[in-house]
């Protein structure tokens, strides 16, 4: 098991940007998948975006072009670069390693989108 830690969450206007970090208490390289998550009130926890150990990147239709998933495997970290924030990307945002059945999990990161 890796320990996460997010940070870099908060509060931002419509259409703004922010940029959550992933900090691994391990190394990360042979990782195979790491990736986002996210809840929002009522809602399941949905995949945001993953990146795998080879350099493959997959997203969730909702935030295609909108966010960008970047892995440091020297620094054992996972980042995530969220632009024109809409008000449904408000959510607590879960930084994961392994994939989601059986994976580590951090403790999360509120992200709320408001004017």
């Amino acid at each position: 098991q890796v320990q996460l830690a997010e940070s870099g969450g908060g509060l931002v206007q419509p259409g703004g940007s922010l940029r959550l970090s992933c900090a691994a208490s391990r190394s990360i390289l042979n990782i195979y998948v790491m990736g986002w998550y996210r809840q929002a009130p009522g809602k399941q926890r949905e995949l945001v975006a993953v990146n795998t150990s080879g350099g493959s990147t997959n997203y969730a239709d909702s935030v295609k072009g909108r966010f960008t998933i970047s892995r440091d495997n020297a620094k054992n970290t996972v980042s995530l670069q969220m632009n024109s924030l809409k008000p449904e990307d408000t959510a607590v945002y879960y930084c994961n390693a392994g994939g989601e059945l059986g994976g580590s999990w951090g403790q999360g990161t509120q992200v709320t989108v408001s004017s």
